[in-house]
């Protein structure tokens, strides 16, 4: 019985040029992340600083480990009582709710972009964010809910819009992305008009004036506990729809070629927008609705990186997260002591940039 060895051989040519230009592509891509990384990590701590209060970065970061247990590390003496609420209680869990809101609508764009082969999609598309206005509208104006806060009542009102969309396309069963999309917009259309009638009925101008800034997007109320409840529930949800980056990348190509190549379509269907739905929910819950995020990062990333979701989901997270806490940071000082809508400084800045994308792609 004769066999044949197989040894490796020097490769030459274009497979050679082909291999150098994949270990190019992997330090490239590595580099990348680690530079996204160091960003996300020293945003975290400027953005902490920056306000009327003068506080530098090491006092900044001594104030972090000591409330997480790690005062033998501080490099530097306690701040004044003062001094260290702000930082602790407000500054750095407003910093890290624009991060974790940002990530969630990142990933949620970018997934549902691939699920619908819509380059327009954006984490709103599911009637999410007009059903997470009525929910907070209802028990801010009509008390629905027996106590519920507004963000517990913008969380259940996004998880019923969701499951209204649901039903209407029979629980995803549906064979056109088309009518997801549309479908998406009579829901949202929906509550929208719903959320207008209890305005309109039961709202006096106080309250319709503090629901409107809500609803453009505001981190201000950001407090440790709604951002723990958002943190882990967004991060749950971006692990799981990570496991799906095969289903996303068939995706791409049609409904019928991810079948093809065997994926169980709607079962990833099903559970990339019920995923999206519940990590968007949780982001609008916690902050309103931001707008643009979710529909620009993504292709942004996919311009400088490719669009292989298994590199593309984690990049876009950061990506996302560095670019809110940013904005969110210029909001509520660029016109000190009044505060801006963070979704108003996304909408003025993602306008122009977004038709900067599309000039791109479509040259």
């Amino acid at each position: 019985m004769t066999g044949i060895a197989l040894e490796p051989q020097a490769t030459t040519g274009p497979a050679s040029g082909g291999g150098k230009r994949s270990l190019r592509r992997s330090i490239g891509l590595g580099a990348g992340f680690a530079v996204a990384v160091v960003s996300l990590l020293v945003s975290v701590v400027t953005a902490s600083m920056v306000g009327t209060a003068d506080i530098s970065p090491l006092e900044v970061v001594s104030t972090i480990l000591r409330h997480t247990g790690l005062s033998a590390i501080a490099p530097t003496e306690p701040l004044p009582p003062l001094l260290d609420a702000l930082v602790w209680q407000s500054r750095v869990p407003r910093v890290l709710l624009a991060g974790v809101v940002g990530i969630a609508l990142t990933i949620s764009g970018a997934v549902l972009q691939s699920v619908t082969r819509n380059p327009l999609a954006d984490p709103y598309l599911l009637g999410v964010s007009s059903g997470a206005s009525t929910g907070a509208v209802a028990v801010l104006l009509l008390g629905v809910g027996g106590g519920l806060s507004l963000s517990a009542g913008a969380f259940v009102g996004a998880l019923a819009s969701f499951g209204v969309l649901l039903m209407l396309i029979g629980g995803g069963r549906v064979a056109n992305p088309a009518r997801v999309v549309l479908t998406g917009v009579l829901v949202s259309q929906f509550f929208a008009a719903v959320t207008s009638v209890i305005l309109m009925v039961s709202g006096d101008a106080n309250s319709t004036r503090g629901f409107m800034y809500w609803l453009l997007g505001s981190l201000a109320g950001a407090r440790w506990e709604p951002v723990a409840l958002a943190s882990i529930i967004v991060f749950v949800g971006v692990v799981m729809i990570y496991f799906f980056t095969p289903a996303l990348d068939a995706f791409t190509f049609g409904w019928d070629a991810a079948e093809a190549l065997g994926i169980n379509v709607f079962a990833a269907r099903f559970w990339l927008m019920a995923l999206s739905a519940v990590v968007t929910a949780a982001a609008v819950a916690a902050s309103g609705a931001i707008g643009f995020i979710g529909l620009l990062v993504p292709h942004v990333v996919r311009i400088l990186i490719g669009p292989m979701h298994r590199t593309l989901l984690p990049m876009a997270a950061l990506v996302g997260a560095v670019f809110l806490i940013w904005v969110d940071t210029f909001a509520r000082t660029a016109f000190s002591p009044n505060e801006l809508p963070v979704g108003v400084i996304t909408a003025l800045l993602g306008a122009p940039a977004f038709a900067l994308v599309l000039r791109r792609v479509n040259s």
